[in-house]
């Protein structure tokens, strides 16, 4: 049996992981041992011209752009940063160095990154980084690699996360599954043990490439050191194109160690990907979507993720034609949420009229979304009067929940650039005002309404009152839970990139090491962590994060002392019958008792041991000086904001349920009344 085993896991460890949307896989080369290899590997020539390397392209030029398969090629082969010169020269050097310096040609600035046995090699390289790579040090690797993601997703641009083998790089799981179903690009690279160790159980060995293959984009595992300046430009080119997602690269310790002298003029290896990639949509295509759009009378368009890139395009659009917008969970900010035409989000917890408008539409313009079962509900009953446009990048995507009428394979910021122009000369008559008369009743019948209290504080007013005072303009990353949909829902997004949360997987624990990596990417930007109880400490050791770093992120946790989504549902369909749902102390129930020494855990005093201030509120007139004070404090600064676990976020549509089932009213205080549904 433990031959069979080595020999399994030597010919799995031969090759590349199979991507699942990415280029296929391919056999790397193996590597030689001994004093004939080192001779190879001193030999192989350096690029003695620093021009050689020449400046990269912006992956979207290969959705918004013709161009031939060798084209396309050269192009991806191009690093980002052109004219570098290695400090190293000619000279032998570690694979780990190699390593770095490619992260340095990839233009990287920022890493998160937690040390061990099998990754130690690239610490130290890092800390003699040429161009001064940070490194900020995550106290667990999930924090690590939800930074990498909060990092990516305020910016648009590669995350990076590094860890050790075994514990260290099971950490990232989690982590990589958010990021591929949240289209996030990233790359994660992972120590490994020596080759000659792999298929041992060596101590922390474990099949890395294997256990990830299906939550990457694709990933890496390098057999060869002078394959690593081909890898990486693989590995960011890949994680950014496209369909962003997280590529991994798996490096053996004896890889690290191993002395070359790297070649970077390696064209990338990724043919079949790269044929793979959509072209720009034609104009007889997106004229066939104007047709439609000439012919409808209820028009809306639902935009997700997929548009962050493409706002400004998007803006013209809607401008153009008085068409009616609502945003997912997502694409928050791709729209102005202070413009009339914008509609909020839709959705299980989504605006009613915004529901209600995809429910009546006889045309739904489906850009960059994937028909989310938290959007669509019962799939046959959404959209179920509307003609479908579905524009998107992915293949997968089209057709795969709910069938389009006219599907459209293509990057968003083209497709709409085209459709633009074509509006622009052809000037069509757009006359939608009936329709959105009607929508606006519905906004006026059924807003995003709370109770209006006096004494204790509501989190759907807490988070707006925070809107006002940031002035909309704060990056708001959240956990998981009834406070990421408040923050949804009161929070109000005029631009892209400022919202940052756990869409597809819903990992609680996002929230704080999110912000942690959009605090280090944008320091000049105000960061809040909308957090939960719950959530926040899933990841609470990331305050030393903080105070080490001195990252200046402002967390705003709503403490109902229960895990309230699964409270509110225990409410709502199980007769308010709590099956492990409450987080308070067991001895002394805050909520019965409303003595604040009975509060549990004591965030505040978790703060002062990890350095960081903070102070708790609990009534509602204390609440706007509570907030300036977070707000002008120079630092990091936690504020807890206690709150009744009655509360619940509306509207409602129950899982399954369609557009009629709709639940605005009632709440934990009245299980019983007639305002509670079941399933």
């Amino acid at each position: 049996l433990v031959v069979v085993r080595r020999k399994m896991s030597a010919a799995m460890s031969a090759m590349a992981a199979a991507p699942i949307r990415a280029a296929s896989s391919r056999r790397a080369p193996r590597a030689r041992t001994g004093a004939k290899a080192s001779k190879r590997n001193l030999a192989r020539p350096a690029v003695s011209d620093p021009s050689q390397v020449s400046p990269g392209v912006d992956p979207s030029v290969f959705t918004e752009t013709e161009l031939t398969a060798s084209q396309m090629q050269d192009l991806a082969s191009q690093r980002p940063v052109a004219n570098f010169e290695s400090q190293f020269g000619d000279e032998p050097r570690k694979g780990a160095d190699i390593l770095v310096e490619a992260l340095e040609r990839e233009g990287v600035d920022c890493v998160f990154a937690y040390p061990g046995g099998a990754s130690m090699e690239i610490h130290q390289s890092l800390t003699k980084s040429k161009t001064g790579v940070r490194n900020v040090l995550c106290r667990h690797e999930q924090g690590e690699v939800f930074a990498a993601e909060g990092y990516a997703k305020c910016t648009g641009k590669v995350g990076v996360c590094i860890a050790t083998s075994g514990p260290g790089a099971t950490n990232l799981v989690t982590g990589l599954a958010d990021a591929l179903l949240d289209s996030v690009p990233m790359v994660a690279i992972t120590g490994q043990v020596p080759r000659r160790m792999i298929g041992t159980d060596a101590f922390q060995e474990t099949p890395t490439v294997e256990i990830t293959r299906q939550i990457t984009k694709h990933n890496y595992l390098v057999m060869d050191v002078n394959d690593i300046p081909r890898i990486v430009r693989e590995a960011f080119f890949l994680a950014s194109s496209g369909r962003p997602g997280p590529v991994l690269i798996d490096i053996p310790k004896d890889v690290q160690q191993q002395m070359s002298v790297p070649y970077w003029g390696p064209k990338v290896s990724l043919n079949g990907y790269l044929s793979r990639l959509p072209s720009p949509p034609s104009h007889p295509q997106m004229e066939r979507v104007l047709d439609m759009i000439k012919e409808s009378k209820r028009p809306v368009v639902y935009a997700g993720g997929g548009c962050l890139d493409a706002a400004p395009e998007l803006k013209e659009f809607i401008e153009s034609t008085g068409i009616p917008v609502t945003n997912t969970l997502m694409g928050l900010g791709c729209y102005p949420a202070s413009d009339e035409l914008c509609l909020d989000m839709l959705g299980m917890h989504g605006a009613v009229y915004a529901n209600y408008a995809v429910d009546s539409a006889d045309l739904l313009l489906a850009f960059g979304v994937r028909f989310d079962d938290r959007v669509t509900g019962k799939l046959e009953a959404f959209a179920a009067r509307a003609s479908i446009v579905h524009i998107d990048i992915d293949p997968a995507e089209i057709g795969k929940n709910k069938e389009a009428h006219c599907p459209v394979l293509s990057n968003i910021k083209p497709a709409l650039r085209t459709l633009n122009s074509i509006i622009r000369a052809d000037k069509p008559t757009l006359d939608f005002a009936e329709w959105r008369a009607s929508i606006a009743e519905q906004k006026v019948k059924f807003p995003f309404a709370y109770t209006q209290t006096d004494d204790y504080i509501v989190p759907q007013h807490a988070v707006e009152l925070l809107c006002k005072m940031t002035e909309g303009k704060a990056i708001v990353s959240t956990g998981v839970g009834q406070h990421q949909m408040w923050a949804a829902q009161h929070y109000k997004f005029d631009e892209p990139r400022n919202w940052l949360t756990s869409g597809g997987l819903g990992s609680m624990g996002f929230g704080l090491p999110a912000a942690i990596g959009a605090a280090a990417a944008r320091p000049d930007s105000v960061v809040v962590d909308i957090d939960g109880d719950g959530s926040f400490v899933m990841n609470i050791q990331e305050l030393a994060t903080l105070h080490a770093e001195n990252l200046p992120v402002k967390m705003f946790v709503l403490n109902n002392q229960h895990l309230g989504m699964v409270v509110q549902w225990e409410d709502r369909f199980y007769g308010a019958n709590r099956g492990h749902t409450y987080l308070g102390s067991p001895d002394q129930d805050y909520a019965v008792t409303k003595d604040e020494a009975d509060i549990f855990p004591d965030f505040v005093k978790i703060c002062e041991g990890f350095r960081v201030p903070a102070e708790r509120v609990v009534r509602k007139s204390d609440l706007p000086a509570a907030i300036t004070r977070m707000l002008d404090h120079d630092g990091p600064y936690l504020l807890d904001v206690m709150f009744p676990h009655q509360e619940h976020v509306l509207p409602m549509v129950p899982g399954g349920g369609s557009f009629k089932d709709t639940i605005t009213t009632g709440d934990g205080r009245t299980p019983e009344t007639k305002d509670m549904k079941t399933l």
